[in-house]
């Protein structure tokens, strides 16, 4: 037996995924009889019927055996990252607004990142068609015969921006995507449907391709025994006013009821409770249900609520119980994260969503000291304070609350990779300031030549004309040939005094100690005189170098290491 298909739809804020969810929804009660379609908590079902009646001839049902379609209403990160079951994402596909105005947006990038982590299959729905300048909108015929029906002027802007976004997929993901009717082989293909959630344009189209590829693609895995013990993903946890905590659950296998034993996922091991009532929502009410068979979207007010949180998993568990919460505990272990001695906080609104934060961070080999979900704390500000590394001072959220600290850095956002850019932002100027800070103290690494004939005061001070050859010479700089000699007393270019001149650049010096014909000479060659300590930081530090600087401070060391062969290992 076939389940419905699974169907989440992504995007922008403002690519029109909510408006696109709606048209759906209210297409699919306008061209449905009663019973068609069925609201449910976060998800509704639309029957294969209700689909063939808003394809028409688009789509042969004779050939279509899965059910219908279950979307999830919940458009955006958190319900992606909490559609999930062992071994990959729940949904079995994805519908990817975007924009043919605005094109690629970062909560776009979001999404194929997600997806493409989740090797979730997907279609793009390109919205907001009847914006392109001169449009003429008819949603009574097929996309492709109005598109026909268009102007010349007309049908070169929307290719120059369709393609745009079809050359922006693949130089940036390396994805290749097409028009839904110009495409061979979809295994290889992005399909993409021109929309208007607006006036209802491309939305037959777009379910079409949505049934016919999961049903051509995806038949094995939408087989179910609708007798089996149910299984479900918790996709919002919430509190209803009469019933207490209730589990916005999608029931993606087998059959769930009233009075049934459940084991829940929690961070402190498995729960095992009772299913006190289930309910759907129907005309924004919620209806009673005594039982529900996959695919389908519920709210279920369990017996015992403590530590759910969403992206756990739900079984059925009248038989088997020890089996099943041995499962269920495994799921749980799959989900926990080593965590450092000393690292940033991180925060998200919930179990997916600090899943992908943490493996975006330690994608970037950032240390993580601790995790979890809810609004940012006291305790998370205080957590961050104790790191002895003040990079690691911070706290990083994920669409959660933030609060002010004036010890430690509190970085939110609502888009997973702009809260990261943020970070990253942070911890890089972070760690610019405090290697200014260190290079500040440090003897900086030169290399000079006092010029022939230019002697112009032989000594208490020597002055000289010299060339910068490498380097950074700045006032102060201890100087040497193999030994130390003298300093680098004031310096003066074009007859004003500086505090620095760096290669490139002839100065007058001015060098205590010595008199010029003995200790030093005109011709010589004099680096900056460099302890090892200093080398050392220097080599953690090379990346603030400048090339040059390198080059000096690679000749101080072979100089350093004529008499100890191990200076600076």
């Amino acid at each position: 037996m076939l389940r419905q298909i699974i169907v989440t739809i992504m995007g922008n804020v403002d690519a029109g995924k909510s408006s696109t969810i709606d048209i759906i929804k209210k297409t699919s009660i306008v061209s449905s009889e009663p019973g068609k379609i069925t609201q449910s908590i976060k998800a509704y079902s639309i029957s294969i019927e209700a689909v063939k009646d808003i394809c028409k001839d688009l789509l042969d049902i004779k050939k279509v055996k899965v059910p219908g379609l279950l979307f999830i209403d919940t458009p955006g990160h958190a319900a992606f990252n909490n559609l999930r079951k062992r071994g990959g994402s729940l949904a079995d596909i994805a519908v990817l607004v975007i924009d043919i105005n605005e094109g690629i947006k970062p909560q776009t990038i979001e999404s194929i990142e997600i997806l493409k982590e989740n090797k979730t299959p997907f279609i793009i729905a390109l919205n907001k068609i009847d914006l392109v300048n001169g449009w003429a909108s008819n949603p009574n015929i097929s996309f492709k015969k109005n598109f026909e029906k268009q102007n010349a002027h007309v049908k070169k802007l929307f290719d120059e921006k369709f393609y745009s976004i079809v050359s922006r997929l693949y130089d940036s993901f390396k994805l290749a995507a097409d028009r839904y009717d110009r495409i061979d082989d979809f295994t290889k293909t992005i399909a993409i449907t021109p929309i208007s959630a607006k006036s209802s344009e491309g939305i037959p189209e777009l379910l079409m391709m949505v049934t016919g590829l999961a049903q051509r693609f995806l038949e094995s895995q939408l087989e179910y025994d609708d007798e089996a013990p149910g299984e479900g993903t918790i996709l919002e946890v919430s509190e209803e006013k009469g019933l207490g905590t209730c589990m916005d659950t999608i029931i993606y296998s087998g059959k769930i009821k009233v009075n049934d034993k459940i084991v829940i996922g929690t961070l402190h091991g498995s729960l095992v409770t009772k299913v006190k009532a289930m309910f759907i929502v129907e005309k924004n009410q919620l209806k009673p249900l005594k039982e529900a068979q996959a695919a389908i979207g519920v709210k279920i007010s369990p017996q015992d609520s403590s530590n759910i949180i969403p992206g756990m998993p739900v079984k059925v568990a009248n038989k088997d119980l020890e089996k099943i919460k041995i499962e269920v505990n495994e799921q749980i272990e799959e989900t926990t994260f080593d965590i450092d001695e000393e690292g940033i906080i991180l925060k998200a609104d919930s179990l997916g969503s600090l899943e992908a934060l943490i493996n975006l961070m330690k994608d970037k080999k950032i240390k993580i000291k601790g995790a979890s979900i809810g609004n940012v704390s006291k305790k998370d500000i205080a957590e961050a304070e104790a790191n002895i590394n003040p990079l690691y001072k911070a706290v990083v959220g994920f669409s959660v609350k933030s609060l002010h600290s004036e010890s430690v850095s509190v970085i939110t956002n609502e888009v997973i990779y702009s809260v990261v850019d943020k970070f990253e932002e942070w911890y890089n100027n972070k760690k610019s300031d405090m290697e200014s800070k260190q290079l500040k103290n440090l003897v900086r690494p030169c290399k000079i030549k006092i010029l022939e004939g230019y002697v112009f005061r032989q000594s208490n001070p020597a002055v000289v004309g010299v060339d910068i050859l490498l380097g950074t010479l700045k006032s102060g700089t201890p100087l040497m040939r193999e030994t130390y000699i003298t300093d680098a007393k004031s310096i003066q270019h074009e007859g004003k005094s500086i505090e620095e001149a760096v290669k490139g650049q002839s100065i007058a010096l001015a060098l205590a100690g010595v008199t010029m014909g003995r200790q030093v000479k005109e011709g010589d060659i004099l680096y900056s005189d460099i302890n090892e300590e200093q080398f050392k930081i220097y080599k953690k530090l090379k990346d603030t170098l400048k090339a040059d600087e390198k080059e000096a401070l690679k000749e101080i060391a072979e100089i350093k290491r004529k008499v100890l062969p191990s200076w600076g290992v």
